[in-house]
């Protein structure tokens, strides 16, 4: 059997006589829908954030507290993330031109590596911050600290659900998730911050507990980067075998001899582009036929919908001699 796609939607077998559209107009309205649904997430998620960072600031000059402006600055960032991400998705939603032949998706791709790289350079901060802290502690008003804290929680719990009812595979809307959940631990970080401080009066919680939160930003920045940049690449998508899919489209589709010259690529995790090059038998006389039996495999086992075959009978013209 074919490996499929995780986390996809695949239909009932279906045989290979049936009539088979190389487009999905349907599959291709759903993807608009579920694009412009992500695209008011964003935008709602950025006015919770955007709303709640002029608060804190408010809140924080009122009560001379460094580390709530200090926060403010750091809503202020995930407010931008979250205006990036939002371009992007609105620009993912334009249909192709000439001069953007396969659309403008990758956008999102973009914006998700650089919601990456900014999460990366955010812990960078915290860690200088924490460090400088724990060496020289600074007088925190817990009180006012704690109310501030529990508001945000609050906020960013909204914003974070907003957010985790959207696509599963959009890394755009997943790098702007991933601001708001830094934004949740942080929260939770600072109740537990000032909740210690209002019994103990420990200041060094407050930077110790920062140091944990960074750290598990950094790992899930770091995966965002990675997998944006391995897109922005042309990387093979992780989990296709491609020489195992050779040897599969070889052995179950009529005529076929073997399948060379493989290219799987992304324009995000759910939209894959397919080239490939397939040697049919000397009597195999219906070329259009195995096209279509091959791409309908593609689409049904793999959720790949755009794919180019070249079809040859003898030698493959990209390995012959130059001047052959």
């Amino acid at each position: 059997s074919f490996p499929r796609r995780p986390g996809s939607w695949h239909s009932a077998p279906r045989s290979d006589t049936e009539p088979m559209h190389t487009h999905d107009h349907t599959h291709a309205g759903g993807a608009r829908r579920e694009q412009n649904s992500d695209s008011r997430r964003l935008a709602l998620a950025l006015a919770l954030t955007g709303g709640f960072a002029v608060v804190e600031l408010v809140g924080g000059i009122a009560a001379g507290s460094l580390a709530l402006i200090a926060d403010a600055g750091h809503m202020v960032t995930d407010a931008m993330a979250l205006a990036l991400a939002w371009m992007a998705a609105r620009m993912a939603t334009r249909p192709a031109d000439a001069k953007r032949s396969f659309g403008y998706h990758r956008f999102q791709i973009v914006a998700a590596l650089i919601n990456g790289l900014t999460l990366i350079g955010i812990v960078g901060w915290i860690v200088v911050e924490a460090v400088e802290r724990l060496f020289t502690p600074v007088d925190v008003t817990a009180n006012l600290m704690l109310g501030i804290a529990a508001i945000g929680l609050l906020v960013n719990l909204a914003v974070f659900f907003v957010l985790h009812g959207g696509s599963r595979e959009n890394l755009n809307l997943h790098g702007a998730l991933l601001h708001v959940l830094g934004d949740l631990l942080g929260s939770v970080a600072a109740i537990i911050a000032g909740v210690v401080i209002l019994t103990t009066g420990w200041m060094p919680i407050d930077p110790l507990l920062s140091l944990l939160v960074a750290a598990l930003i950094l790992r899930s920045a770091w995966s965002l980067v990675k997998r944006s940049a391995h897109i922005l690449l042309e990387g093979t998508p992780e989990w296709l075998d491609v020489p195992q899919m050779r040897r599969e489209l070889a052995d179950s589709v009529p005529g076929v001899r073997d399948v060379h010259h493989v290219h799987v690529w992304s324009l995000t995790p759910a939209r894959l582009m397919l080239t490939m090059h397939v040697r049919l038998e000397p009597d195999n006389g219906d070329p259009a036929a195995v096209i279509r039996a091959i791409k309908r495999r593609l689409h049904r086992q793999y959720g790949i919908d755009h794919s180019t075959i070249e079809i040859e009978y003898g030698d493959c013209a990209d390995e012959l001699p130059a001047g052959a």
